[in-house]
């Protein structure tokens, strides 16, 4: 999958160009999508439900998002129920620093975020990363910069041939066309595969990765000095972020955030 601006074999970093609403492919566009609409009418991404434009979800189970906003942990992004003031940390970024700078996730895990993801990874539906695209677009917005480089969690080479893609690249893909921001899928590489992190707890993750990703050497040039965002689908314990943020400092890079589509937060749905 290649287009003009991402150029996935050289892994060539180039910052995207968006075509404006008023440009001369708009018309022909809005045409092409009405006709396909008429014959395939969209229909929401969670429960197929019929809506009036495509990549969306009906208003019923929009409604059951958790947006993560304001306030919340500058480093972890974690919600709070009250401002602590601009410096106010959650215990668990007291209790065990991260080694990332900064982390932002759109949605709180609940069950609708854990569907969209699911089907996104298991259920051969990329499209589904345009929507999630834009709800960690605006999440991000305040780590995002006109120089930063989206750094897609890699999955092993026997998984992603198996999976046919990977979804945090998909992510990436679509942050970029839509935001216009720099991807590198090849700076980072998942070197020997791991165990599913699902049912593991925090020590056994972080044991699962440790020492599984490495990075490219012609990554590393092309990456050096740019801010770097890692781009994850699913945020819980942070270990599988966490291995690849050391990995990175070891080679010196020094600006490293975290977006996710969606975090898990201690008391499920609710705010810690």
């Amino acid at each position: 999958m290649q287009d003009a601006s991402y150029e996935l074999a050289g892994a060539k970093c180039q910052r995207g160009r968006q075509i404006s609403a008023d440009g001369f492919l708009s018309r022909p566009v809005q045409i092409g999508r009405a006709v396909l609409n008429h014959f395939y009418p969209p229909t929401c991404l969670n429960c197929a439900a019929p809506i009036v434009v495509p990549d969306a979800l009906c208003a019923m189970c929009w409604r059951k998002l958790r947006p993560i906003s304001a306030p919340l942990c500058p480093r972890l992004g974690l919600p709070f129920e009250v401002f602590l003031g601009p410096d106010g940390l959650s215990a668990e970024a007291i209790a065990n620093p991260p080694e990332f700078d900064r982390a932002r996730s759109a949605l709180i895990h609940n069950d609708v975020a854990r569907s969209l993801i699911l089907r996104l990874k298991f259920g051969d539906r990329p499209e589904l990363a345009k929507f999630c695209a834009r709800l960690m677009l605006a999440a991000g917005a305040e780590l995002l910069q006109e120089q930063s480089i989206l750094v897609p969690t890699p999955l092993h080479r026997t998984r992603q041939f198996s999976r046919r893609f990977n979804q945090s690249l998909e992510l990436a893909r679509q942050m970029h066309r839509q935001g216009g921001f720099m991807v590198d899928p090849l700076l980072v590489r998942r070197q020997r595969p791991t165990r599913p992190q699902i049912g593991l707890s925090a020590r056994q993750r972080a044991k699962n990765v440790a020492g599984a990703f490495a990075l490219d050497p012609e990554g590393i040039e092309r990456c050096w000095g740019h801010p770097l965002v890692i781009i994850d689908d699913v945020m819980t314990t942070g270990s599988t972020v966490s291995a690849i943020t050391r990995t990175l400092r070891q080679k010196g890079f020094e600006r490293i955030d975290v977006i996710s589509f969606s975090r898990v937060v201690i008391g499920g749905a609710d705010p810690i």
